[in-house]
């Protein structure tokens, strides 16, 4: 499965209910299970954004849609970095000409 950093950005609503942050990580991640998604990790952090989560999905549309249903929900907005490990690195660099 692909690898993906998502960078997450509470809204408004989302630092009002700050103190269910955990809850709602713990729901959404259960949401995108039944998505065909997983959760590798979620970190909490400080400077440019509220959390970073490391996901895995078999492919970019499934990311989206299940990216688009938790933002549905009004409390954060995001940012996806597809992520490549070495071995996957390796391989996009022997596509070089």
């Amino acid at each position: 499965m692909a690898r993906y950093v998502v960078l997450v950005d509470w809204t408004e609503q989302g630092v009002r209910g700050v103190k269910d942050t955990v809850d709602r990580v713990e729901a959404a991640s259960g949401q995108m299970e039944a998505m065909g998604l997983r959760y590798v990790e979620q970190y909490w952090t400080l400077g440019s954004h509220d959390s970073v989560a490391v996901i895995e999905a078999p492919d970019d549309e499934t990311l989206a849609a299940g990216l688009l249903a938790i933002a549905g929900a009004g409390n954060v907005r995001t940012t996806t970095l597809r992520a490549f490990t070495a071995d996957e690195m390796r391989n996009v660099i022997g596509k070089l000409p």
